[in-house]
């Protein structure tokens, strides 16, 4: 495996972030950066521009990572060449959530041929229930085949999402990157640490990934309640995710506000809030969330196996980098630390991340964790 790796940002231009080049033959370009620049046309031409042969795989981001730096408004290229390698891209469009988990069976449809090892999604981060995407996911999918990735970001602004699947970037846009051959190894791991407080509540009234009761009360008010001025809105809301679990298992998964609806005094989550569920508010641990990112990092060696990893691409939650603020590149240093300096790391801030849970599925969403997939060829 080859990787070169460049950015390019307003005050600077195209910068190389690797010494290594693939002189323009790559067999995949990944693409992240905010959305202006994603849909802007010359700045996209550029890119095939380098790679012309390559197909182009990407979103919007609310944060780019390449290398240990965390960058807005960038665009960060990362060039693969495999030497053992095949892949096949597809994509599909919803027309809402509720064609969320159709679209994960279409997109694994599409994909499952022989050899399939693993799957990376990229998903429009609005217009798309993540839970229900992975189910189609991996109910379509082997049982062998882990499937991770994340949804697309806008920042903090919750407008609109884009994702780039060797075309137009459009919203409401999923793609599915599949990959075949005995020669790649990939490991993965998704971890958060926030702290859990406050009472648990019972999910009494929901549906799909709206909440609209706990406790048989409000939960927008119960909301503002517990968090006054914080409730002001979904980027306020992010520094208060709620952790959901069911009978039978602990807390385990975790989810975003991603809308409010005063009217219907709803919430609207990345992913499904069951009826039936138990949900507790969560807070900020700072040296926990860094200490989580490196953890995730340990968990991806552990599955990857002897190999060293020559790529890492990780998400991580927006939720996260609006509490870290200016440390938000300690959680990228961590994982540097723990994959050592010869890993080549590329990826963004999300709007949910999706990675196996634990030996529970091979397809979950998950909401701010550090999400992190690594790959080499052997």
């Amino acid at each position: 495996m080859y990787i070169e790796q460049q950015y390019w940002t307003a005050s600077d231009g195209w910068q190389k972030e690797s010494a290594f080049s693939v002189d323009g033959n790559a067999s995949l370009v990944l693409v992240f950066g905010a959305g202006h620049l994603l849909a802007d046309a010359a700045r996209m031409d550029e890119v095939r521009a380098f790679y012309p042969a390559a197909p182009l795989l990407g979103c919007s981001t609310s944060g780019e990572i390449c290398g240990t730096r965390v960058r807005d408004d960038s665009l960060v290229v990362t060039a693969v060449r495999f030497e053992h390698t095949a892949i096949r891209l597809a994509q599909t469009t919803v027309n809402g959530s509720e064609d969320s988990a159709q679209a994960g069976q279409r997109l694994a449809q599409d994909l499952v041929q022989q050899q399939l090892v693993h799957v990376l999604v990229l998903s429009d981060g609005l217009k798309v229930n993540g839970t229900e995407l992975a189910r189609g996911l991996r109910e379509n999918l082997p049982q062998s085949v882990a499937v991770t990735g994340g949804m697309a970001g806008d920042g903090a602004n919750f407008k609109q999402t884009l994702v780039c699947a060797d075309g137009p970037p459009a919203d409401g846009m999923i793609a599915a990157l599949g990959f075949y051959g005995n020669r790649l190894m990939v490991g993965y791991g998704s971890l958060g640490g926030w702290d859990s407080f406050g009472a648990e509540r019972l999910i009494t009234r929901s549906k799909g990934n709206v909440l609209y009761e706990l406790d048989g009360q409000s939960a927008l008010e119960l909301y503002k309640r517990y968090l006054g001025e914080h409730a002001a809105g979904p980027a306020e809301a992010l520094l208060f995710p709620l952790a959901l679990r069911t009978d039978g298992e602990g807390y385990g998964l975790v989810r975003s506000v991603m809308a409010i609806n005063e009217e219907e005094q709803s919430m609207t989550f990345a992913g499904d809030m069951p009826e039936g569920g138990y949900a507790r508010l969560m807070k900020a641990n700072f040296d926990r969330l860094i200490d989580g990112a490196a953890d995730a990092a340990h968990a991806t060696s552990e599955t990857l196996g002897a190999s060293n990893p020559e790529l890492a691409l990780l998400v991580s939650c927006v939720g996260r980098k609006l509490v870290l603020k200016q440390r938000v590149e300690e959680e990228v240093e961590g994982v540097r630390e723990v994959l050592g300096e010869d890993t080549v790391l590329a990826g963004f801030y999300s709007y949910g991340e999706i990675c196996p849970h634990g030996t529970f599925t091979k397809c979950e969403l998950h909401n701010q964790t550090m999400t992190i997939t690594t790959f080499s060829e052997r």
